[in-house]
């Protein structure tokens, strides 16, 4: 880890050798996983494609304050002996008509909805961030349409997912978010195959 990667986006990335017991026990092998933290979004899109370049895959996120790093994005990424690779995309933004846009994007060239969350960077102020993942070696697109509801009102929410979900789209995440236009708010995520 380089010292700018440290001091301007307090980065971190390393790899630790684990397994459950019982995954040994099968023979699969051991699992190894990359934990990478930021405050700054375009360093979290760089760090999961190189770490998706060494074969890992994605597994959680979750923003928040750190001890030492405060306000960060952090993902751990996991690598077995099975094969495959993976193309992610990152999208952050403190706008909602934003994100709608950018998922819509994403899920015409194939990117999947793996998980979402909400986190305060170093220069975009408090963001809903959402990951995307595609297979690398993708040869057939499978295209998704994503709709993004955002309300104040849980009784909002309830009938606009009720709506959704008799036009077929299936929920896949939610975080509370302040965004600059409507305050704080319940953001969810649906999609449906195209």
């Amino acid at each position: 880890m380089n010292l700018k990667c440290a001091i301007v986006a307090t980065c971190v990335a390393f790899s630790v050798a684990a397994a459950p017991a019982s995954t040994l026990a099968q023979g699969a092998g051991p699992i190894e996983y990359r934990v990478l933290a930021t405050s700054k979004t375009s360093t979290m899109q760089k760090e999961m494609q190189e770490a998706a370049e060494a074969g890992f895959r994605f597994g959680d996120v979750m923003g928040g304050d750190t001890s030492f790093g405060g306000s960060e994005v952090v993902v751990v990424m996991h690598r077995s002996p099975a094969p495959g690779r993976f193309d992610y995309r990152l999208l952050a933004t403190n706008r909602t008509s934003t994100m709608q846009k950018e998922l819509q994007e994403a899920g015409d060239v194939g990117f999947e909805y793996r998980g979402q969350t909400v986190f305060k960077s170093a220069f975009g102020g408090k963001e809903v961030v959402a990951i995307l993942e595609r297979p690398a070696d993708l040869k057939t697109v499978t295209k998704y349409e994503y709709r993004l509801l955002a309300t104040k009102k849980t009784s909002t929410l309830q009938k606009e997912l009720a709506e959704a979900g008799e036009s077929g789209f299936e929920f896949v995440g939610m975080t509370v978010a302040k965004t600059s236009i409507g305050g704080d708010e319940v953001v969810a995520i649906l999609r449906r195959k195209l």
